[in-house]
């Protein structure tokens, strides 16, 4: 196997534990690192490239979210602020994404990509405005051409350097330099946005503060995140394109202060929770959802329980879980193994760093035939499974710092978990929704999630994190609140 393959496999594989670390909105170059999947069936070859690129987006997102009254909230939302921009003879167009990811970003093209996961966390509709001046202002400063041409350069460079030089370390380090670059560019991009989009809502009519509160209830999410899974939130965002939030949350104070003397102050709250009503929370049943540690799939129809301590976490390439403190993790996705070919072979077949032929061991999962191996990299014992499940493979990579007798029983456990789903568990596969509800006399933030948010982890966290309350808030009769339901 190359050095690259291996490099590959091991970033790829190490990456788990800091993929579930990083959220929140994302410009260009961490998209298109994100769209880089074979086209969806169906693509055409003879598609122009803004309409391969907004597949792809698609099949990276888990797809297009219809929902009539959030779209006519948005379309509502931007043509006020278009109005109100530098630009407004520009023309954008909205797609909110079935992803429960906080992602939003633009293309240059005007294209705007919002997430249900943007949606859920936002708590009214200038905080929803904030998000959507931001992207529109890196369309107005043409911030995502320039990160894309950055980001060519940045890739030729590298594979000049180590072409020339036959010393993949050298190129690595050419990469890393210019990516630093690029990451430090991008900060100053995403501080410039804030400040226009702040601008541009501002003068639509909306609080200039919904910025603000906004960025707070991404660093509660992702303080939240980094609780469950044990990550340094701020070492991830070393090479982040874009600033930490606290920096953010500062500069946008400083700029909502200034520009709330020229007016505005609109929140709409009533009328964004009113479109909330009934939302998918978290992952929709069609691409796999998590109950507590148990995850389900009834479109492809199997289930399996990760270990004790795990969180998981859905994408759109694969399933990831992480335990807390970070030293354990694992990666469920399909791929395609030859029928001739024998899970063994598949195993060692090089696609990760140094598999031991002599772990090999061909078993049964719940009747399906797998085989297990183990490999060892620099940081990272790997513990693999290989199940054969109707034309696939299904491939669990468990993974730990110290594989103890006891890690690997626990992973040993969790495979033996993986089962079909019934025809009934199928049909019983219900999303969670959010439902917005009022505050009766006697309701305590606790007592809310106890009884409306019972089926999620740290119901009360999570409900503070639904509705912008800070660690000392508490809710009042009569107001209106999102919960959780079945």
């Amino acid at each position: 196997m190359s050095l690259q393959h291996i490099k590959r496999a091991r970033v790829w594989l190490g990456a788990v534990v800091l993929t579930l670390a990083l959220s929140g909105c994302s410009s260009l170059d961490r998209i298109e690192h994100q769209i880089l999947l074979p086209g969806p069936l169906g693509q055409s070859a003879n598609d122009d490239p803004v309409t391969r690129g907004h597949k792809r987006i698609l099949a990276a997102y888990g797809g297009a979210y219809d929902s009539p009254r959030l779209e006519a909230l948005l379309d509502k939302t931007v043509e006020r602020l278009v109005a109100a921009s530098e630009r407004p003879d520009l023309k954008y167009k909205v797609t909110i994404l079935n992803s429960p990811a906080i992602n939003a970003f633009a293309l240059p093209t005007g294209q705007l990509y919002v997430t249900r996961g943007v949606i859920t966390l936002a708590s009214d509709t200038s905080e929803l405005a904030s998000v959507m001046a931001h992207e529109m202002a890196h369309v107005i400063a043409d911030h995502a051409s320039m990160r894309a041409d950055q980001a060519r350069q940045a890739e030729i460079a590298s594979r000049v350097v180590s072409d020339v030089l036959s010393d993949p370390s050298v190129g690595a380090l050419a990469l890393a330099k210019s990516k630093i670059a690029l990451a430090s560019f991008s900060r100053g991009q995403e501080l410039e946005a804030d400040g226009i989009g702040i601008g541009i809502a501002t003068r639509a009519g909306y609080d200039p503060y919904g910025a603000v509160r906004f960025l707070v209830a991404m660093g509660h999410n992702a303080d939240l995140k980094a609780g469950l899974n044990g990550s340094d939130k701020h070492g991830v965002e070393l090479l982040a394109t874009h600033p930490a939030t606290p920096e953010r949350i500062k500069t946008a104070q400083l700029n909502a202060r200034q520009f709330a003397a020229q007016g505005g102050g609109e929140r709409d709250k009533d009328e964004y929770l009113s479109a909330l009503d009934g939302l998918i929370y978290g992952d929709d049943p069609s691409e796999g959802f998590a109950r507590g540690r148990r995850f389900l799939h009834p479109r492809f129809g199997f289930t399996f329980v990760v270990p004790e301590g795990f969180s998981i976490d859905n994408t759109a390439q694969a399933i990831l879980a992480v335990k807390d403190g970070g030293a354990e993790a694992l990666r469920v996705d399909r791929v395609s193994v030859p029928a001739e070919q024998t899970l063994g072979a598949y195993l060692t077949s090089g696609w990760i760093e140094n598999p031991d032929p002599t772990s090999v061991r061909d078993l049964t999962i719940s009747g399906f035939p797998a085989t297990t191996a183990t490999a060892k990299g620099e940081e990272w014992t790997y513990r693999l499974y290989a199940v054969r499940f109707g034309s696939d493979v299904m491939r669990f990579i468990y993974t730990a710092k110290h594989m103890t007798p006891a890690v690997d029983q626990s992973f040993r456990t969790s495979i033996e978990s993986f089962r079909r789903l019934s025809v009934t568990e199928i049909e019983q596969a219900k999303p969670l929704r959010l439902k917005i509800v009022t505050v009766r006399p006697g309701d305590t933030i606790e007592s809310m999630a106890q009884h409306r948010m019972a089926s999620l982890d740290h119901p009360v966290e999570r409900f503070r994190l639904l509705n912008g309350l800070g660690p000392t808030d508490a809710i009042k009769p009569g107001e209106r609140v999102k919960v959780v339901a079945e």
